[in-house]
């Protein structure tokens, strides 16, 4: 079985200035690339699942997402990185579709397709969505910091980088609140 570190785009990857669907918008947060490098070195294999629900709005369009995606995976891989998959929801919250975090579908399809461990792999995001989708695969979640997290007890870390150092020096081990 492998492992894997499953990340939220927008606020764990990337600034999340909102609706993120433009090149020229996408910024890539401070410590990411290290981040990630250091999680990919020690075995993880790193795989983003992200809703976009501004597709469904038709703030932008599937192709929209799908080059900026391609953009994102570039520039990874000019760094040596290997975004393994990126998985998305492209519908609204009130289409009450099956793909949308925090339903696991999409963590599922994941877990089978790359032979994921649960009980190694671990969800990244920064919201509760992201939490409660990780939990329902029985996968160990940690939520950086965002507006979004501020009101809750999950336990939280500043930035992907202290994630990906928590997640390298504690194994199995959960995160304290």
């Amino acid at each position: 079985m492998n492992k894997a570190v499953i990340l939220d785009r927008d606020g764990v990857i990337n600034e999340d200035t909102g609706y993120v669907h433009k090149i020229d918008d996408f910024r890539v947060l401070s410590g990411v690339y290290d981040a990630l490098k250091r999680l990919q070195d020690a075995g993880f294999r790193l795989i983003v699942i992200t809703n976009q629900s501004g597709i469904g709005r038709g703030y932008y369009t599937e192709r929209d997402f799908l080059e900026l995606n391609d953009y994102m995976i570039k520039l990874f891989a000019e760094r040596g990185i290997k975004i393994e998959k990126t998985y998305y929801c492209p519908h609204k919250p009130e289409d009450g579709c099956k793909c949308r975090k925090p339903s696991p579908l999409l963590c599922e399809r994941a877990i089978k397709e790359y032979d994921l461990s649960r009980e190694e792999s671990w969800v990244v995001g920064d919201k509760m969505d992201d939490a409660r989708m990780g939990e329902a695969c029985g996968l160990r979640t940690i939520l950086v910091e965002s507006n979004y997290t501020n009101d809750f007890k999950t336990p939280k870390m500043r930035n992907l980088g202290e994630a990906a150092e928590f997640i390298l020096k504690n194994g199995k081990d959960k995160p304290d609140s």
